[in-house]
Parts: structure tokens; sequence; C-alpha cells
């Protein structure tokens, strides 16, 4: 089978886009977990990203790096394997300009050109050892989900809100929507909660998805930033679940490693485990101190330049 990557990616330095930013949605606001300088930072992670693919995953065919008219500084557009996607090429009007990653991944499906069969990556996520085809699609074709296991998840939140009366970030209340929507068409809560790494999705899938939950992912198409009512995309494999067309597996911080940059115990952690799969996660709580040593970090594990760079 042939295997696409998607990513997304935003240059956040550009003054022109910043521009653009702050006339839509305001400039970025301290502590935010919506709108804030880390959710567009651009630390080169991309490029270290597209290094561990060229090592560790040479297989892949195309790739697609979705963007709000940006272009990598250092990228090699003639390699034939990429594709800049424009937003204008797969979004309605009604839903531009974009600073909502959760609305943006709803039309990935619609890249042109996008095999049947295809990964998805935010441009901070890693492969950190080899892996090959099977380690995202099983022998029938179907995409293996991967989750962390969250038995109780559903009464969990509901007590944490209602009784204990804690906010639920935005990140948590958008997966807790997918999930009931699931529950509502299937009768079944799904309640592992995203990995926060590489994902599997078949085309046709994420297709038939925005089918049957064409008007509550409508009703989010003007949520410009980050919104309550936003759905996250862990939908598409509850639905891939539901329709038995998926495998679901738990990870292990050994499987799927989500690296808080913010916090040093996470660099003696990483070196622990030895992760398959990991993310450098910028967030509201990063200093440009952290995001300097998570560059370094990154050019001591990929320091060898990939062909997909100028």
């Amino acid at each position: 089978m042939n295997i696409d990557l998607v990513y997304l990616w935003v240059n956040g330095n550009d003054p022109k886009w910043q521009e653009k930013r702050n006339a839509c949605i305001g400039k970025p606001i301290e502590k935010s977990g919506v709108n804030c300088e880390g959710r567009y930072a651009d630390n080169d992670e991309l490029k270290y990203s597209l290094r561990s693919i060229e090592k560790y995953a040479p297989w892949i065919n195309n790739i697609f790096i979705v963007t709000d008219n940006q272009t990598p500084s250092w990228l090699n557009t003639e390699n034939p394997r990429v594709k800049i996607v424009d937003h204008t090429e797969i979004m309605p009007p009604e839903c531009l300009p974009c600073f909502n990653s959760a609305l943006i991944e709803h039309f990935l499906y619609k890249i042109p050109g996008l095999s049947e069969h295809f990964l998805y990556s935010n441009d901070d996520m890693y492969v950190n050892r080899p892996v090959t085809p099977s380690t995202f699609f099983a022998k029938d074709g179907f995409p293996i989900v991967r989750f962390n296991r969250r038995p109780f998840r559903k009464l969990v939140l509901k007590f944490n809100e209602k009784i204990l009366g804690k906010h639920l970030s935005n990140y948590i209340v958008t997966i807790r929507n997918s999930a009931e929507l699931v529950e509502k068409k299937y009768g079944t809560y799904y309640s592992g909660k995203t990995h926060h790494n590489i994902d599997s999705y078949l085309k046709s899938d994420y297709k038939y998805t925005n089918e049957i939950f064409k008007n509550e992912i409508e009703a989010t198409y003007s949520n410009h930033v980050r919104s309550a009512n936003d759905i996250q995309r862990n939908i598409y494999s509850y639905v891939a679940l539901a329709e038995k067309h998926a495998h679901l597996l738990y990870v292990t911080q050994r499987t799927s490693f989500r690296f808080h940059i913010h916090k040093d115990k996470y660099y003696s952690k990483f070196e622990r485990y030895n992760p398959l799969l990991f993310c450098m996660n910028d967030s509201e709580y990063a200093t440009d101190e952290h995001r300097l040593k998570a560059k370094a970090f990154l050019e001591k594990r990929f320091p060898e330049k990939s062909q997909f760079e100028k």
C-alpha cells in the first residue's frame, strides 16, 4: 500500500501572518491554552520531524504540508515527494482565516492526491526508532489506533467538573465532545485518550465520518480559534473502531511519549524509555529558553540534513 504523511505547519514568527492573526482573533494571551505564543511558535520542529522520517520511515510515499500561505525557508520544494497545501485548497471560505488546528484537521481528506492510507502528524512529532507500514496499518489494511488507556474517563471527567468544580481544558473538552457524539450514534463511549503522536487513518473513513457528523462539524466552521464546541480529530478513530475498520492498541511511554518541553525532568525520562514515537509539546507554559533547549536536543538527536532540505 502507498502511505502518505500529512503535517500541519505554521510559522508564527512571520510578521505578515501575525498581522492576519491579530486582526482576526487578537494577539496571543499569556498562559492561554487556546491563543498563546507556544501554539504558533516555529522552532524548526518540522525540519527535525522530516529528518526522523527519512531516517526511520523512508518508505513514506508523499508528504503534504498544510499551511496558511507559507513555506518553510529551508524546505526543498523541488523534491517531488513534498507538496505544500494551502488552507484555501481544502477549507471553505467561511472557515478562513483559521488559527484553529482542531478545525483544519477536519479537511485533511480533501487534500488533492492524498492516498487512501495516510498518517497525520503535528510538526512537533517524531519517529525515534525504525518503523514499518505494519506499525501503523494491520494486515487487513485497517489503521492501528493508539490511545492512552483511560477506563473510567467518562466518570472521572464528570466527577472533576460537577463535584470538584474543576475547569476542564479546551483540549479535554473537545475530546469529550467527540466521544459523546460517537456514543450517541453507536451506543459506545470510547474512553481512550489520544496519544498525542503520529496517527493513521483511511481517507474513506475520514470522509464517511464527515458525512455522518456533517451538521456538528459545520457548526464549528466559524471557530477561527480553538473553542468549546470543537470536535477533536479522535472522532475519526472512534468511528473507525465503531465500524470495525480499525485495531485498538494502548500505548506505554516506551511506545508513545509526550515530551513537555517546559519540564526538564522529561529529558531524563526520554532517555529511560527510548520511545518509538515522541512529541516535543510546546505550550502556554514554555519560554524561549525552553524552546532553545528543545531545539538543541533535536539537533543532537537528528543531526543529518534530509533530502527535504535545501
